[in-house]
């Protein structure tokens, strides 16, 4: 049986960066993926925002790994070259109601230490926005988007500079505890068998049913994973926006947003639709739901704008009504086996807050020293 430092499971762009750490930090590093390309997943099928730390519990992983992660993620792409445009967000409320809300937002943003957030009357914003409807907004100067697969391609590119090798269609079967370490059955064309030091299972949506296939691990301190589907419909014809447009938040999502992407293209999402399954495609019908919530902020929607765009999962920890929880990065510490490390529910912000999240996993590995995240 062939043997290897550590093995990363998934190259979505949260598995990328934890490789790129890890290698950086010179250990040997095989990346497993169990499809024919990086990023096939969550990673390619979200808004592409990079967000700025606003709605997540004060001292959350999440919170702290959005707001660090920005940071980097800025200076990362301009290091790389990475397209991105910090181009700023409104969240706006629509009735007087919600004025109050995006006060709490504010405070919440501010207890999180993310404080740059502005209170504008609704005619600031529309004089930025003229096709905008709102009673008031917040002004989020430093949320932005970037080109996702460029981020993982660079992510990919400085991890296999330092020594990581990527192996596509090599699904992780099963995997077993041993006195020595973690020895891993890989499927695909050319099955093969490996022992491994360290093993990080970054495998997303199927994280929670991964760790169920590895021998040894209590499975009492496994949470059940939930699929929440975003569906996104894109508009026909030129963006009447230039920033990104947010309602106040619903309870499973930050609602139906407008989002500019770098090509120009105006696109709506994700809604919120609970399913058992995997499953990609867009019901045209549901462009029903998308225009009412849309005119709540841009009641100028014209008739048939709308076209079914796509759709992406998010890998939940929670049912259907439950409150968010918070990402859940589980070391030796937390289930006991040693040179293990789960990514639970790496849902949104996690592009965002990638690096931050493979520097948490490299502290519950116990690799505290430092590296240059820009080398």
């Amino acid at each position: 049986m062939d043997s290897v430092d550590c093995v990363v499971v998934g190259a979505g762009v949260v598995g990328l960066a934890v490789a790129k750490r890890l290698a950086a930090a010179g250990r040997e590093v095989i990346i497993l993926e169990r499809a024919d390309a990086i990023g096939t997943e969550t990673s390619s099928r979200n808004s592409e925002v990079v967000h700025a730390g606003i709605y997540y519990a004060p001292g959350s992983l999440k919170a702290r790994a959005c707001i660090e992660g920005k940071e980097f993620l800025y200076r990362y792409a301009e290091a790389r070259g990475i397209e991105h445009r910090r181009c700023g967000k409104l969240i706006v409320a629509t009735n007087h109601a919600q004025d109050e809300t995006l006060l709490a937002i504010k405070a919440r943003a501010a207890a999180s230490g993310m404080e740059e957030l502005e209170l504008w009357p609704a005619e600031r914003a529309v004089e930025l926005e003229p096709q905008l409807s709102c009673t008031a907004a917040l002004w989020s100067p430093t949320t932005g988007v970037i080109d996702s697969h460029q981020l993982m391609l660079a992510y990919l590119g400085d991890a296999e500079r330092f020594g990581a090798m990527l192996a596509l269609n090599s699904p992780l079967e099963r995997a077993r505890v041993t006195g020595d370490g973690i020895e891993l059955e890989v499927g695909g064309a050319e099955p093969m068998q490996l022992s491994a030091r360290v093993l990080v299972n970054s495998a997303g949506l199927s994280a929670p049913s991964l760790a169920r296939r590895i021998e040894g691990l209590d499975e009492a301190k496994l949470p059940q994973g939930y699929y929440c589907k975003g569906n996104y419909f894109t508009l026909a014809g030129r963006s009447p926006f230039s920033r990104l447009i947010y309602p106040v938040p619903e309870k499973a999502g930050l609602g139906v947003h407008v989002t500019v992407d770098l090509g120009g293209q105006c696109r709506f999402g994700p809604d919120t639709e609970w399913v058992d399954h995997i499953d990609y495609d867009v019901d045209p019908k549901r462009a029903d739901v998308f225009y009412a919530a849309v005119r709540t902020y841009w009641p100028g929607l014209p008739d048939g704008a709308l076209l079914p765009g796509y759709s992406g999962m998010r890998p939940k920890l929670a049912p259907e009504g439950s409150p968010p929880e918070d990402f859940v990065v589980q070391g030796p510490g937390e289930h006991g086996v040693s040179g293990l490390v789960n990514l639970f529910g790496i849902e949104s912000p996690g592009l965002t807050a990638s690096w931050a999240i493979a520097e948490e996993a490299a502290r519950k590995l116990g690799l505290n020293e430092a590296i240059d995240p820009l080398g």
